[in-house]
């Protein structure tokens, strides 16, 4: 009896202590992929990208892809909708071929590769290439979306219902660390261009294409780390981007209770990733400040976002995470309404407003990622995260779609970035109304004694 129990104590022992790796080793994908988020989308793109085509634009400031015509300071926005738009048919085929097959990491790895070589290929953005930055910007972005589908799906793997809140804000709180630190480095290259013997143009593209070169390196120790749970191949072949989200969206109604909690997600998240790609662009536009002051501002939110993401994990132990995420829509409708009266050229009110999003944009985005894994069914991960990053980065093209349109259509930025109050307001009501502790059972899993 007692070598029994020593032999199931040491098993025991060794399967945390590989659960333990495993989860080390999935922290490290937020570590290589949040730089592209931060360096790429949230700071140096949108700005970068918009000169370029008023580079190209013709004299009523209009460029024109595939004759269409659209104002030069609205292609960012559109290509970052148009990517999300695409991505919408990839994503519920990666979920469902890895749910099939359990072979997660080759997709990973195909899409997180794609994904870091075409931000490496931004070093060539110069001159007039708006085309080029646009259909860069696009492939990136998708690659990204579909391999967080894969990546997430991991959760429900490597974490008990017990461990997801922690886990996954310790996730984010790496990849804000991770931002954080190369855009310390852009910083030092950013603003020293002279002292490097390069010109402001290229010290930009050095930047973009690093966040491509950081992604693709430190992806090898989740692929390492990862391991995939074989599975038997479910029946019914193959189908088509549309048809399997129809497919996945038609299972997903036989669980009402997590079809509401995504439509909160869609709703308010859309918000939250409008804010991501667009506030450099509100703040060197309309409050016309410089690149540098907008490198300060998103490294503190990075900053502070590590710190904000660990502190409502913790909340999350006392209140539940549903608790804690409302309390953070609160926080961000409050925070972006401010932003709205920010006066142009005054440095230390950007400053501010970026500290209030940084201390709720991680908790926000960790939180609703370990809640959502709890009304999950047991063998649909990639499936159901396919739906969830759709709400995610693959959903999120209404917001860059009205900021642009209310920029195209009022030339005000401000008009822009008020307009998003309302996502967080409309979303915190859709959240508030789903009971999530019916929607775990209903999902067949464990209800923990906080969520």
């Amino acid at each position: 009896m007692g070598t029994e129990i020593a032999r199931e104590t040491a098993q025991r022992a060794s399967a945390a202590a590989e659960r333990k790796r495993e989860q080390r080793g999935w922290y490290f994908y937020d570590w290589a992929c949040s730089v592209y988020s931060t360096s790429v989308l949230t700071v140096f793109l949108g700005p970068y990208l918009t000169s370029v085509a008023k580079a190209a634009a013709d004299a009523d400031g209009f460029v024109h892809p595939l004759g269409i015509p659209v104002r030069a300071g609205s292609f960012f926005a559109y290509s970052v909708s148009l990517s999300v738009i695409l991505s919408i048919f990839v994503m519920p085929l990666a979920g469902a071929a890895a749910d099939r097959t359990g072979r997660k990491k080759p997709l990973l790895a195909l899409c997180a590769y794609i994904g870091a070589a075409a931000t490496a290929g931004m070093f060539f953005l110069d001159g007039d290439r708006y085309l080029l930055g646009g259909l860069l910007l696009v492939i990136a972005n998708s690659s990204l979306a579909v391999s967080m589908v894969l990546y997430n799906s991991y959760l429900p793997q490597i974490a008990p219902p017990e461990e997801r809140d922690a886990v996954s804000s310790r996730g984010w709180a790496f990849g804000y660390a991770s931002g954080a630190l190369v855009l310390l480095a852009n910083l030092v290259l950013y603003t020293a261009h002279d002292t490097f013997g390069v010109s402001e143009s290229t010290a930009v593209r050095i930047c973009l294409a690093s966040a491509g070169v950081w992604w693709g390196a430190f992806t090898v120790v989740p692929l390492r780390r990862l391991r995939d749970q074989r599975t038997q191949p479910a029946p019914g072949g193959t189908a088509s981007g549309p048809q399997q989200l129809l497919a996945t969206v038609k299972d997903m109604r036989r669980h009402p209770l997590t079809l509401s909690f995504l439509l909160a997600y869609l709703v308010y998240n859309d918000g939250v990733q409008t804010v991501i790609s667009q506030a450099s662009v509100y703040g060197s536009e309309e409050l016309g400040l410089d690149q540098s002051t907008l490198i300060v501002a998103v490294l503190l939110v990075q900053l502070l976002a590590v710190a904000g993401a660990l502190a409502m994990g913790r909340l999350a132990r006392t209140y539940g995470a549903k608790r804690t995420i409302l309390g953070s829509l609160v926080a961000w409708t409050v925070t972006i309404g401010a932003g709205y009266f920010l006066p142009a050229g005054a440095p230390t009110w950007f400053f501010v407003l970026a500290a209030g999003i940084g201390l709720v944009l991680g908790g926000t985005q960790a939180l609703s990622r370990s809640l959502f894994s709890h009304l999950v069914p047991a063998g649909k991960e990639a499936e159901y995260f396919s739906a969830y990053e759709m709400s995610d980065r693959g959903m999120s093209w209404l917001g860059p779609l009205v900021f642009g349109l209310a920029y195209q259509l009022t030339g005000s930025y401000r008009d822009a970035i008020v307009s998003l109050v309302a996502f967080f307001v409309i979303g915190f009501v859709l959240l508030a109304r789903v009971p999530v502790h019916r929607a775990v059972r209903d999902a067949g899993n464990s209800v923990p004694a906080r969520i």
